[in-house]
C-alpha cells in the first residue's frame, strides 16, 4: 500500500503539494462528520421505529390472543368477529397472521394459504415454553414475532412454577409477521432529504477549504518568491516572514544560511585576489631575473649561479602554494583515502622538528619536544605529518624575535593529544571560529608579509577530522597561542550507507 502511494505521489507531482493537503484534510474533516452524522441519525431512527413498532404490535396481538383463548377459537375457527378482527390488524400493519395449536397445526392463516400445515420452528417451540420472540428482517422489510395463547391465571402460574407447567399453561401461538415498509420509506425521504443538505454542506466546505488553504500556504508563497529573488540577483538583503512559527524558523535557517554563503563567497574572492598574487609575484620574479640574465652579455659565472638560485626559491614558492591546493582538493572529497598503519608518533614529531627548526634558527626561535610516555597510533603518517608540520610552522612563522615553541605530547587509553603553544602574536578571540575556514586569515596583511595561502589550518583541521579526532585553539592576544590535536590511537573505518 505504501509503495502504491509513493508511485501515485511520483505520478502525480501536484499531490505532493502542501496547499492539496490542507485542502484535503479541510475537506476530510467537513465531509466525513457530515457523512457519520447522516448514517447515525438514520440509524437512530431505524432502531426507535422498529422497536415503537414492535411494542405496539405486541400490545395488539396480546389482547387478541386473549380474545382467541375466551372463544375458544383453537377448536372453533368459525367465529366471524375473531376472524374479521385478525383481518382487520392484518391489513391495518400489512403483515400477516398465523394461528397455531399446542399441535403445531396451523389453524388459521390471514393469507388463506398454510391452514392445515405442521410448523415446527425454533421460535414456535419456544414460544411453547412461554418466551416471546421477536425478529427484525432488515432485507425482506418485515418484523416476525410469536405471541403465546394462555389465560392469565395459567400465565401466572407459569410465571411462578416450573417450564412444565409453562408447557401446560401455553394453549397455542399467533405468529404475525408485520411490514417495515412504511419505515424504509420514512428512512428513504429523510436519507434524500440528508443528501441534499450534505452536498450542499460539501460544496460550501468545498469553498471554505480552498479559501483556507490558499490563505495558510501564502507566507510560504512568500518565501519562495523571496528566495527566488536572491536566487536570480535581484537582492542579497535578509528574507523577512514571520506569519507562522515555521516559516520564521525556514526563514532564519535561511537568512543563516545566506550570511554563511556571503562569507564563504567574501573569502573566495579574498582567496582568489591572494592565490593570484602569491602566484603571480614568483612568476614575475623569474621573468625579472630571467629577462636581466638574458641582457647580460659576458656575465660572471658566480651572477648566473646566484641568479638560479633565486629562481630556484620562486620555484619552489610557486610550487608549495599549489601543492597545498592540491592537499585541500583531495581532502575535500568525501570518499578520501587513508592509508592507515602503525606509527611512532614521539619518532614522527622528532622528525618534523628537526626538518623545522633550521627555520625558527633564522629568527632565533627555541623549539621544545616534550613526551610524558611513548604513543604508538593508527594513523596516515603522511597527513598527521602535515598537520603537525602546518601548526609548528605557523608558531615559528607567527611568533616574535627570540620566542619559543612547544610541543607537547600526551595520551591515555583512547587517544593521544599534542598540543603546540608558542609566544607569538596571539589571535583575537572573534577570530576563533574562523581560522580553520579555508582562505581565512587573521591579520591579512602581515600574513601576506610572511607568506602563505591561508589554506594551512583548513588542511589541518580536514586531516584530523578524516582520523575522527579534534583540534581545538586558545591564544592570548599578544602573548601566544595553543593548538591541542586529539586523535584516537586506534583507526575506526566509519561504515557509510546510501539513501
Amino acid at each position: 500500500m505504501l509503495e502504491r502511494l509513493k508511485a501515485l505521489l511520483i505520478r502525480f507531482p501536484a499531490l505532493r503539494s502542501v496547499k492539496i493537503h490542507i485542502f484535503l484534510l479541510m475537506l476530510a474533516m467537513g465531509v466525513i462528520p457530515s457523512f457519520v452524522m447522516r448514517i447515525g441519525i438514520l440509524q437512530s431512527y431505524e432502531e426507535r421505529a422498529v422497536s415503537l413498532r414492535i411494542s405496539d404490535t405486541q400490545a395488539q396481538f396480546s389482547i387478541i390472543a386473549n380474545h382467541l383463548l375466551a372463544n375458544n377459537y383453537l377448536q372453533d375457527t368459525s367465529n366471524a368477529a375473531i376472524n374479521a378482527e385478525l383481518e382487520q390488524i392484518s391489513t391495518l400493519y400489512d403483515g400477516r397472521v398465523l394461528i397455531i395449536n399446542n399441535s403445531f397445526h396451523v389453524v388459521k392463516d390471514t393469507y388463506g394459504i398454510s391452514e392445515g400445515k405442521t410448523i415446527i420452528s425454533e421460535e414456535v417451540i419456544r414460544c411453547f415454553k412461554g418466551q416471546n420472540t421477536t425478529n427484525y428482517e432488515r432485507k425482506g422489510g418485515y418484523i416476525e414475532m410469536t405471541i403465546p395463547i394462555m389465560d392469565s391465571v395459567s400465565s401466572a402460574a407459569a410465571s411462578a412454577d416450573t417450564a412444565r407447567t409453562a408447557d401446560t399453561a401455553v394453549q397455542g401461538v399467533l405468529l404475525a409477521s408485520v411490514s417495515t415498509e412504511s419505515i424504509r420509506t420514512t428512512m428513504e425521504i429523510m436519507n434524500r432529504n440528508a443528501l441534499i443538505i450534505e452536498i450542499v454542506m460539501v460544496i460550501f466546505i468545498f469553498g471554505i477549504a480552498v479559501g483556507i488553504s490558499y490563505i495558510l500556504i501564502r507566507p510560504f508563497n512568500r518565501v519562495t518568491q523571496a528566495v527566488n529573488e536572491i536566487r536570480d540577483g535581484f537582492t542579497d538583503e535578509p528574507i523577512c516572514v514571520r506569519d507562522y512559527r515555521e516559516t520564521e524558523q525556514i526563514v532564519d535557517a535561511f537568512n543563516q544560511l545566506l550570511s554563511r554563503m556571503k562569507v564563504i563567497d567574501d573569502s573566495r574572492q579574498e582567496f582568489v585576489a591572494n592565490v593570484s598574487h602569491e602566484l603571480k609575484t614568483p612568476l614575475t620574479s623569474m621573468k625579472v631575473l630571467a629577462d636581466s640574465l638574458m641582457q647580460m652579455e659576458g656575465a660572471p659565472i658566480e651572477l648566473y649561479q646566484e641568479f638560479m638560485q633565486d629562481i630556484t626559491v620562486e620555484i619552489d614558492r610557486e610550487n608549495k602554494i599549489i601543492n597545498d591546493l592540491l592537499s585541500l582538493v583531495k581532502m575535500d572529497k568525501t570518499a578520501a583515502q587513508l592509508s592507515i598503519e602503525s606509527v611512532d608518533i614521539n619518532e614522527l614529531i622528532e622528525l618534523v622538528l628537526k626538518r623545522l627548526r633550521p627555520i625558527a634558527r633564522t629568527r632565533d626561535i627555541e623549539v621544545v619536544f616534550e613526551s610524558i610516555r611513548p604513543v604508538t597510533a593508527e594513523v596516515d603518517e603522511v597527513k598527521i605529518t602535515q598537520v603537525f608540520t602546518n601548526l609548528v610552522e605557523n608558531a615559528i612563522k607567527y611568533n616574535k624575535e627570540h620566542g619559543w615553541v612547544k610541543v607537547l605530547l600526551d595520551a591515555d587509553h583512547q587517544s593521544f593529544t599534542v598540543e603546540i603553544s608558542d609566544s607569538g602574536i596571539g589571535i583575537p578571540e572573534a577570530d576563533y571560529d574562523h581560522i580553520f575556514e579555508r582562505f581565512y586569515r587573521v591579520d591579512k596583511s602581515h600574513s601576506r608579509e610572511i607568506g602563505g595561502t591561508g589554506l594551512g589550518l583548513a588542511i589541518t583541521r580536514n586531516a584530523v577530522l578524516l582520523h575522527r579526532g579534534s583540534v581545538r585553539v586558545s591564544s592570548v592576544e599578544g602573548e601566544g597561542t595553543c593548538f591541542t590535536v586529539k586523535i584516537p590511537l586506534t583507526y575506526v573505518k566509519q561504515e557509510t550507507g546510501t539513501k
